[in-house]
Order: structure tokens, then C-alpha cells, then sequence
């Protein structure tokens, strides 16, 4: 694992890391390194520095007797911002640090995995930051992200892909899935759009009305 990502210009999405399970050496390798903007929630610190890893940004409650000036000497320069607000997670107050410094898309690692509760969570906040943001979630397995209401991208034919609705979704309609959607409406916890795949080499269309509607590509 390389010590130093390249710096590019602020186009260019910035990089969380979490503390959920590790993706693999070679996905994390190559956000780092297109990454103007390295930001590491404080409950994961050790975890990336045992891999060698220059951060910018050190972002947390620190509420477990953690010593952020020890981090200002062994990640110099660094920027330590403290967020004691308990009302929102620290991935949550992430996303705030990077509308406030008008940087409009951000990668996330290791936000999947170990806790069913953070994954649900950091998942679903996502929406909330709809028009502020674009966030991309990654691991070993998939690709999570908001759609716009209406989303086109060109797949391989058999790609897997699932449609999650957060609450009710409705008027959703798409091309080229094996399962087609026709005004169709989901909603979480009694129909969702998973394990739907690509019919043909091609672009997919799915479209939607109302509501907040995710993208999994997966690829296990």
C-alpha cells in the first residue's frame, strides 16, 4: 500500500474511510489515488495507519479519551476537526465537512460489514444529502448509490443489479432488466428490487417519480 495518494484538484471525489469491514488492498489502493482529499473517522485511525497511509483529515467526537494532538505530529500536516454533535454519525458530520468546503462527491470505504446497524445506517443516511452531495459507497462486493429520477448507464449483459427503495418509491419504470419495471412502486421491507440483472449488452434506464431509490451494482 502506497504512503501517499496524488493530490488532484477538487473535481475529483474525496475519500472516506469508516470503520466497518476493509475492503481489499487494490480497490482501496486506487481511490487513494485519485483522491484530492483523504478524510478517516477517528474510530478508525489505527486501522489505517497500521497500512501506511497518509491522511488530511481527522474527523470525530474523539469520546473515548483519544489524543488527536499525538496525530498532529505522526500525520503532519494534518486537520483535526472535532464534531461532538451526538445527534449525528460521524459519517453524517463527514458529509457536512465536504458540503462546507464545497467538494461535490465523495467515495466511502469501510462502511459495509461488521455492524448490521452502521451498514443500515450509513446506507440509508445517504438520501439526506441528495442535492448536496454525490456519494458513492464501496466494498469487495458492490457499488451503492442514489439514483436521479432518471438514470442511464451502458452494462455488460447479466450484470447484477439491485433497486432499493428508502420508504415507498413510486412510477418507477426501466430497460433492459431481465425483471422490467412498469409504473411499478417499492418499498422497503415488502418489495424491493433486488437480484434483478442486465438483459443485453446495452444501457439501462430506470426512471422514478417520488421517493429515494438506490443502486447496487454487484459483482460477486
Amino acid at each position: 500500500m502506497s504512503s501517499h495518494h496524488i493530490v488532484r484538484d477538487d473535481q475529483e471525489p474525496a475519500l472516506i474511510i469508516a470503520n466497518g469491514l476493509a475492503c481489499n488492498e487494490e480497490l482501496l489502493g486506487q481511490l487513494l489515488e485519485w483522491s484530492p482529499l483523504v478524510i478517516v473517522l477517528d474510530s478508525a485511525i489505527e486501522r489505517v495507519l497500521e497500512l501506511g497511509i497518509k491522511i488530511d483529515v481527522l474527523l470525530g467526537d474523539f469520546d473515548r479519551g483519544f489524543d488527536a494532538e499525538y496525530y498532529k505530529n505522526s500525520q503532519y500536516p494534518i486537520e483535526i476537526v472535532h464534531t461532538p454533535d451526538q445527534d449525528k454519525t460521524d459519517l453524517e458530520k463527514a458529509f457536512e465537512y465536504l458540503i462546507k468546503r464545497g467538494i461535490p462527491a465523495v467515495n466511502i470505504v469501510w462502511a459495509t460489514g461488521k455492524r448490521a446497524d452502521h451498514t443500515i445506517t450509513n446506507i440509508t443516511n445517504i438520501v439526506q444529502y441528495r442535492n448536496q452531495l454525490k456519494i458513492v459507497i464501496l466494498d469487495d462486493h458492490s457499488k451503492i448509490f442514489l439514483l436521479p429520477t432518471k438514470f442511464e448507464k451502458w452494462y455488460p449483459k447479466e450484470t447484477p443489479l439491485s433497486i432499493i427503495p428508502i420508504g415507498e418509491v413510486s412510477g418507477i419504470y426501466s430497460k433492459n432488466l431481465y425483471y422490467p419495471l412498469e409504473n411499478d412502486t417499492l418499498t422497503i421491507g415488502y418489495r424491493t428490487g433486488s437480484s434483478n440483472h442486465v438483459a443485453e449488452d446495452g444501457i439501462v434506464m430506470i426512471e422514478h417519480l417520488k421517493g429515494d431509490l438506490l443502486l447496487m451494482e454487484c459483482w460477486d
